[in-house]
């Protein structure tokens, strides 16, 4: 196989990655000014012992004020029949939390949806500026399973079950 290499700009980046596979998660939050949320692909397991994670967010996010100010966040792992879920996670503009969002509140304030075939609740560790994004470090405080469907996956701009 032969490769060919160019200089790695914003574009040339997007379009390696776009190659990548990733999971699909969204991030809910509430920092005191109601439910914010976000998808991110961009989620990885840290450690077991203690258990961590890490995603980031781009830093003009409209998320992105409300990770900074919180201190703890739910993770949601989305499965094959979430995309519509992720599509209204990544869309600007709009409310995420208005109907047919299926969300609550766990016992400690955050908002969790209802339909992700997981949650993390996590407290948030660190927060670091990378670029023109911030890596967010998590610990696992909580964890909730719902379902055993296959997972959603994003890959080349489009959303996929596996």
């Amino acid at each position: 196989m032969t490769a060919v290499a160019w200089q790695v700009d914003a574009a040339r980046f997007r379009q390696v990655f776009r190659r990548h596979a990733a999971g699909v998660a969204v991030v809910t939050v509430d920092a005191g000014h109601g439910p914010a949320g976000v998808t991110v692909t961009s989620l990885a397991s840290l450690s077991a012992e203690p258990p961590l994670l890490c995603f980031s967010i781009a830093a003009t996010a409209s998320t992105w004020p409300h990770l900074r100010d919180a201190g703890t966040a739910v993770v949601h792992l989305l499965g094959a029949g979430h995309a519509g879920l992720a599509q209204t996670f990544a869309t600007s503009g709009i409310d995420r939390f208005a109907a047919p969002t299926n969300w609550d509140r766990l016992p400690t304030g955050e908002p969790v949806l209802t339909d992700a075939a997981a949650w993390l609740r996590i407290a948030i560790e660190h927060r670091h500026p990378a670029g023109g994004s911030h890596l967010i470090v998590g610990r696992i405080e909580e964890a909730g399973l719902n379902d055993s469907a296959g997972p959603l996956l994003y890959h080349d701009g489009t959303y996929h079950a596996l």
